[in-house]
């Protein structure tokens, strides 16, 4: 993932101006939170298929050196080249090799997060070989000279004006914003690059041990294009995306699209298990499988993260996160988004200082918990992310000062005392009204907060001042309904 020049603060202050993004990014999130409601009410005891979904992919994690091992010796007994890269350097020089071995000029690709994590089509576009993202909302994203906005969906920042605006500059032709005619263009544009690409690259959804196969879901087709048409396949996947067998299929198969986008059962479910066998008239002739770790061995058996690693990348964090919902993706700055980028990018990334600080893109409430399909406290490990962030050193002196000052306030009782009767007059000095925020606090600290909030009026007389008169005062008879008189 590249360096971000910009701050959280600043990449937060854009998309605050930007209305309509906000307003898109809540409406489909809160289409896809509905549809979610119903797909998983249909199943019945959604709870139950959770725990099944957590515990599968705690297993593989906590055993991940067997599975991964099983999953190598049954890919390549099927004559796929499995190849380890431990690093983005790595992974790019692999991928390098492979596509100027076969004398690459446009690579097909889909489904593919983690290329997008090495920035791939960079390196790529570098060395002249073009990379053609057939996702519709990647290609969309691609176009705009944008990254991804959403982990399912890239393009859920844009509507469908914008879109014919891509769409025109790159036919040049003149299109309707009608959607069937624009997904329409979309298909008729791909669709004769399938055919011209040497080279198809993929993602992976789930990787099965117990074949040596890799499982993609998709809903538009492409990715079945991309695996068939070009005469060499190569999947890029991270090291976590193992599950032991096909049983255990059935269950993320259930629990990834109703979490992702609502749907009962994705529309396409594709397995494939090697290159193309004599007498198959289509697949690919050459398959490659890239395993990535890029940091994500340094997360195993770190007791406050290790669990990060059994996402499933479906999204469902973002689609109840009240901060990404207010600021899309560009603004977390990294490949992943929302709440498991906010923890996933600071593990992966070398910078812990700039990236640190998307631990505090949150507000806490644990919703994201309360989402993911298989149960990964997202919530606990912001708290322990920001633990770390602090103890590192990384936070503003006036900041370390501040809490230095509250922790000496609560050891001191005459300090405490002078600090309550400060914080009555700085209340009184900064609350302004419900109209109009006070001169003074716009030039404090705490204008970020007073800006859109205001303040109570304390009491005339603080509670410690009033606590002798009251414990003065005679005691008084208990409240309550008055006894029944005894009759005879």
């Amino acid at each position: 993932m590249a360096q971000q020049k910009s701050t959280l603060k600043e990449r937060a202050n854009v998309a605050f101006q930007d209305d309509f993004l906000r307003k898109a990014v809540r409406f489909t999130a809160d289409r896809l939170r509905g549809r979610k409601a119903d797909s998983t009410g249909a199943l019945g005891d959604w709870e139950e298929w959770r725990e099944r979904g957590r515990a599968i992919r705690s297993h593989v994690i906590e055993n991940l050196d067997y599975y991964l091992d099983q999953f190598i010796q049954n890919a390549e007994k099927r004559g796929i080249h499995v190849h380890f890269a431990k690093n983005t350097e790595d992974a790019i020089a692999i991928s390098l090799k492979i596509a100027k071995d076969k004398n690459t000029k446009l690579i097909a690709k889909s489904k593919s997060m983690v290329s997008e994590e090495v920035h791939l089509n960079h390196y790529f576009e570098e060395q002249g070989i073009e990379c053609l993202e057939t996702d519709l909302g990647e290609w969309i994203v691609q176009l705009a000279h944008e990254t991804p906005s959403h982990i399912i969906i890239p393009a859920i920042h844009k509507n469908r004006y914008q879109v014919q605006e891509l769409f025109e500059k790159e036919s040049g032709e003149t299109l309707s914003s009608d959607t069937k005619v624009l997904a329409g263009y979309a298909r008729r544009k791909l669709r004769q690059r399938f055919a011209e690409a040497e080279i198809g690259m993929t993602g992976c959804n789930f990787a099965l041990a117990e074949s040596g196969s890799v499982v993609l879901f998709s809903n538009e087709g492409n990715a079945r294009m991309v695996t068939t048409l070009p005469k060499t396949h190569i999947v890029m996947m991270g090291m976590e995306r193992i599950i032991p067998s096909w049983e255990d299929l059935e269950v993320m198969a259930n629990l990834l699209p109703r979490s992702a986008t609502g749907q009962k059962i994705t529309v396409y479910m594709t397995a494939l298990s090697g290159p193309r066998r004599a007498g198959e008239v289509d697949g690919p002739e050459d398959v490659h499988i890239i395993i990535l770790d890029n940091g994500r061995s340094a997360i195993l058996g770190d007791d406050e993260f290790q669990e990060v690693l059994n996402c499933i990348r479906c999204g469902a964090c973002l689609n109840v996160c009240p901060v990404y919902r207010q600021v899309g993706g560009h603004t977390y700055g990294g490949t992943y988004s929302g709440p498991i980028g906010a923890v996933i990018t600071p593990l992966l990334m070398e910078d812990k200082k700039q990236w640190g600080e998307l631990a505090y893109a949150s507000s806490l409430c644990g919703a994201c918990h309360e989402a993911c399909p298989v149960k990964i406290p997202l919530h606990d490990m912001l708290v322990h992310l920001r633990r770390r962030y602090v103890e590192a050193g990384f936070t503003p002196l006036s900041e370390r000062m501040a809490y230095k000052g509250y922790a000496a306030g609560f050891k001191s009782v005459g300090a405490y005392k002078l600090a309550g009767k400060s914080a009555r007059w700085v209340q009184l000095t900064v609350m302004g009204d419900e109209k109009e925020e006070s001169a003074l606090a716009k030039n404090t600290p705490m204008h970020g907060w007073t800006k859109y909030r205001t303040l109570p009026e304390p009491n005339k007389k603080a509670f410690r001042d009033r606590w002798a008169d009251l414990a003065a005062e005679p005691p008084q008879a208990p409240r309550g309904p008055k006894p029944k008189k005894e009759t005879e």
